[in-house]
């Protein structure tokens, strides 16, 4: 048994209020899971087998859960994505989950697009190092859409760069309702927790424009269909109002990027019940990316120019709204926590955006054992120095102390919190890296 003893401040991931805050109070732990969270009473009495750790001086919450997770992407160049599909692209993989939960404090992500089953099963096998994984294999589009990734001097037949087929995931690039069904029939064959689509164009994609169409609703609506009837849910990529429309009408629960979501289509979309995930810090961070053609930069400086306002509009419309990173360029892996801090900076409240990415994520993700400090959960935690939870910005100032997932340490900080051994040598250099 562990207690974290007399936490100074705990943020317990059950909702956006201010009662799920609580200060000095105990978290007992045994088994990887949380056994009670208590007020801190000195006098209580302890057993011989009982670890107390001091925890007066640190802010504990929960594990982060990323709801829009890439684990396969370390850039968007020609050459990111040549790399990531050679031989060394399960390397990378390995170092962004590494990163991801080390850094990051990211206990579950939720990858819409190019993380396999075997990757999945490689961590929780313990075998790689990183959080626990929910996979779409793919992100479905047409061809010419937001997934083909193979620019203007294409070649007829040419495969798209971005996540092109191999074992155990299928080509991203569907056309037709009939095929649209037969796609989502094999990612659920091959062990896909959920479906990504694209309903609008995207940002850096080469050669969509924002304002055209990527499925039609016939494909939508199919796709909703087919993946309804497998009991998987359905995550739609949607920046336009016309994207953001159709994922509405034809049954996609939860809506990511939403750059030009509206008041109509905000109490729309909270009248079907849906979710949004608005990936504010990717959205502030592309005007300032390099190696970006003028097409798209154009694109980007299109969504800059409205998404907080559309963050805004969602949460005014009391929309559920979750904390995605959307990690495609290099430098965003394992400062995940930056997403928390841009969805505060677009106007919403600290504990919203926790409850964000924590709690709610946790049930929109279909992960219900995590992402809450209640007896029976996870035990998924992040120690800070600082207070966090009001100033999420301190976690890229060093506040992060140690992450723990199923009870277990991965940064080897705190004294009596059982760690995790780093077995293989790449995660050994990682390890010392990080050091």
């Amino acid at each position: 048994m562990i207690i974290l003893s007399n936490i100074r401040k705990l943020y317990d991931g059950t909702s956006a209020r201010s009662e799920a805050v609580h200060e000095h109070v105990d978290v007992w732990i045994q088994g990887g899971k949380i056994e009670a969270l208590m007020p801190h009473d000195p006098q209580r009495p302890m057993g011989a087998e009982v670890q107390r750790i001091d925890c007066s001086s640190l802010t504990v919450t929960p594990g982060l859960i990323d709801c829009h997770g890439h684990v396969t992407i370390s850039g968007v160049r020609n050459e990111d994505m040549d790399m990531m599909n050679s031989q060394a692209g399960l390397l990378y993989a390995e170092r962004i989950l590494f990163t991801t939960l080390v850094d990051g404090g990211v206990t579950t992500v939720r990858d819409v697009g190019g993380a396999t089953h075997f990757l999945k099963r490689m961590v929780d096998d313990g075998v790689i190092i990183g959080p626990r994984l929910k996979i779409a294999i793919c992100m479905l589009s047409t061809t010419g859409g937001h997934a083909d990734f193979r620019g203007s001097d294409r070649c007829h037949g040419e495969v798209s760069r971005l996540w092109p087929p191999g074992p155990g995931r299928p080509s991203s690039i569907v056309d037709g309702p009939w095929e649209c069904r037969k796609r989502v029939r094999e990612v659920a064959a091959c062990g896909a927790d959920f479906v990504k689509i694209c309903t609008s164009p995207g940002v850096i994609s080469p050669s969509d424009k924002l304002e055209h169409r990527d499925f039609t609703q016939e494909e939508i609506e199919a796709i909703c269909d087919e993946a309804a009837g497998r009991g998987l849910s359905v995550a739609a990529h949607a920046h336009s109002k016309r994207g953001v429309a159709l994922s509405i009408d034809c049954g996609v629960q939860d809506i990511q990027h939403i750059s030009f979501m509206d008041e109509g289509l905000a109490e729309r979309a909270y009248a079907k019940g849906c979710t949004v995930t608005p990936t504010s810090w990717i959205s502030r961070s592309l005007p300032y990316a390099s190696g970006l053609s003028p097409f798209v930069m154009e694109k980007v400086r299109q969504v800059a120019e409205v998404h907080s306002q559309a963050v805004r509009i969602a949460h005014g419309s009391g929309l559920k709204i979750l904390a995605g990173t959307d990690p495609v360029l290099p430098n965003m892996h394992g400062r995940n926590f930056m997403e928390l801090v841009s969805l505060v900076e677009d106007g919403l409240p600290p504990l919203v955006a926790w409850f964000g990415g924590t709690g709610l994520a946790a049930e929109q993700v279909d992960q219900q054992d995590s992402g809450k400090l209640v007896p029976g959960h996870r035990a998924d935690l992040l120690l800070c120095e600082g207070d966090v939870i009001d100033r999420p910005g301190l976690f890229d100032q060093g506040a992060l102390v140690e992450v723990v997932k199923d009870g277990v340490g991965y940064r080897g900080r705190i004294t009596g919190i059982p760690q995790r051994t780093f077995g293989s040598s790449v995660q050994q250099v990682l390890k010392k890296n990080q050091s």
